[in-house]
């Protein structure tokens, strides 16, 4: 239906302007030109020093003038808010769609819907609807017009095409990364220790990988290959219970946690400890770095700062728990700590206070999965056990919770990737596997790919110095590289390349 079709429900003013407007836009087209308005003799109307000398005044949809009027062209935008009421457009509706979008909510409100049910749906619509998935019922304008630049707008007018579906999906497919499905190396870890409140992993600057395995500790030089052993506790029964590298450039300090609640400093490039600091009651189990200072979680449930460079080295305590202390993580610009503990208790800390900012009991069991956002500040992501089997997205600016979500299996660790709006986490019981989400904001996740291979929990993550590889210990005693993340340089096509070329089915042991 045209704009003058509906112009003629108007009123009579309203009717008169949007014929004039619609004749001033189309004064172009010879088929579509309204014949002139009447020249009127005013002959009892006294002379205005405005009108003209002939004494002629010509209609206009603003009043009388004393000029023709001038056949000027208007945007195209002035004829379409002429319409006084929506009509629906039958050219662009998809009456299987439109029936879809009627009955989902039905479908919503099913008594045996679950979450995973709910994600297979979700994860089908997309596929199915691809670029549909924003479509109306009832469209009231054709999608052409809803455009937001100028040059789409005139496609529009001159009847251009909008991209079909299966455009929009090959543009999609052009902008993603290749993510493989399976590790591009395997390192075989012997005598692992399964236990889920150690952290016996991490990455350093210098690409250097460090695990403990028992009692030793175990250096693998990503750019090398090659192996070495940089300890081995003397007493009996003294395992490694922590690793933690420095931040300093060179990453050649080394903090390590045991099993006799002491933490040693050892100079890696040296291959000497530097120093012992003592203090806590029982083991060690985690461990983070903030500049000089070296923050340790204890089964005593205690957290001690650690001056690595003064001889008094305990400079703070922080009590907030009253189990062990299994996760520990500074954010990027050193001002929150996060601390999660066997108590179900995940705690806040400002820092240079020893009084915790929001002590949090939303977890269900114990929390040890923790990761600061590196691209948004005052963003926290934290990961429950068996009993739990959530991930909370904090904004630990006010305490909130953005989102949760049930992953269905214990969480063990989370990664954030340094490229991409992404992190990886780990999973335990019940299905062992690795989770790539995407970050929407606003707390939004979703799922990206799932990644299996490990026999038994996949217990601990690091991520390598570039950014682009997520290794993984697991309790099958096997560390995989996945290579997973974004990366600033390379291609999608060569990612994709390097991988198909990389030889997989060896797996060489780190010990």
């Amino acid at each position: 239906m045209s704009a003058f079709e509906i112009s003629d429900r108007k009123p009579f003013g309203a009717q008169n302007a949007t014929v004039g407007t619609a004749a001033a836009h189309n004064s172009s087209s010879t088929s579509s030109r309204l014949p002139p308005p009447p020249l009127v003799r005013d002959e009892s109307a006294s002379p205005s020093p405005l009108s003209s000398s002939s004494g002629y005044n010509c209609w206009s949809p603003h009043g009388l003038c004393s000029s023709p009027p001038s056949r000027q062209r208007t945007s195209p935008s002035c004829a379409l808010t002429a319409k006084d009421r929506f009509i629906p457009c039958r050219s662009p509706l998809d009456a299987n769609l439109s029936h879809f979008l009627l009955e989902a909510n039905h479908d919503e409100q099913d008594a045996d819907s679950t979450p995973t049910k709910q994600d297979y749906m979700n994860t089908l619509k997309e596929s199915v609807l691809q670029a549909q998935g924003d479509a109306k019922v009832l469209p009231f304008r054709d999608p052409r017009m809803v455009r937001g630049d100028t040059a789409s707008a005139a496609e529009a007018l001159q009847g251009t095409s909008p991209p079909s579906p299966a455009q929009c999906v090959l543009k999609r497919r052009r902008t993603s990364r290749f993510i493989p499905k399976s590790p591009d190396k395997i390192l075989d870890a012997p005598d692992l220790v399964d236990d889920y409140y150690l952290n016996l992993l991490d990455w350093s600057k210098s690409n250097i990988l460090a695990v403990a395995l028992r009692q030793c500790v175990f250096l693998w030089n990503a750019s090398t290959d090659a192996t070495q052993k940089l300890l081995e506790t003397s007493q009996p029964g003294n395992i490694v219970t922590s690793l933690a590298w420095g931040e300093e450039p060179g990453g050649s300090t080394l903090a390590v946690g045991t099993h006799s609640a002491e933490v040693q400093l050892w100079d890696v490039a040296a291959g000497r400890m530097i120093r012992s600091m003592q203090g806590h009651r029982s083991r060690v189990s985690s461990l983070s770095w903030s500049g000089n200072t070296v923050s340790s979680g204890s089964r005593d449930s205690v957290i001690m700062h650690h001056d690595v460079r003064a001889p008094q080295h305990r400079v703070g305590e922080l009590h907030g728990h009253s189990q062990e202390v299994c996760g520990l993580k500074w954010c990027p610009q050193a001002t929150q700590l996060a601390s999660g503990g066997n108590d179900n208790v995940l705690n806040i800390w400002e820092a240079r206070r020893n009084t915790s900012r929001f002590s949090i009991n939303r977890h269900q069991a114990a929390v040890k999965a923790l990761a600061w956002c590196p691209f948004q500040t005052n963003l926290l992501a934290s990961g429950g056990g068996t009993a739990d089997r959530r991930i909370c997205l904090w904004n630990t600016g006010n305490g909130q919770c953005l989102n949760e979500v049930d992953t269905k299996s214990q969480v063990c660790a989370i990664q954030w990737s340094v490229h991409d709006r992404e992190f990886v986490s780990s999973h335990g019981f019940t299905h062992n596997q690795l989770i790539l989400w995407r970050y929407a904001g606003a707390g939004r996740v979703h799922k990206v790919v799932e990644l299996t291979g490990h026999q038994a929990r996949v217990l601990h993550m690091a991520q390598s110095p570039d950014g682009t590889t997520i290794v993984s210990a697991a309790a099958d005693e096997t560390l995989r590289f996945w290579r997973i993340l974004g990366s600033p340089t390379r291609s999608a096509a060569k990612l994709k390349m390097e991988h198909s070329t990389r030889g997989l089915l060896g797996a060489n042991c780190i010990r």
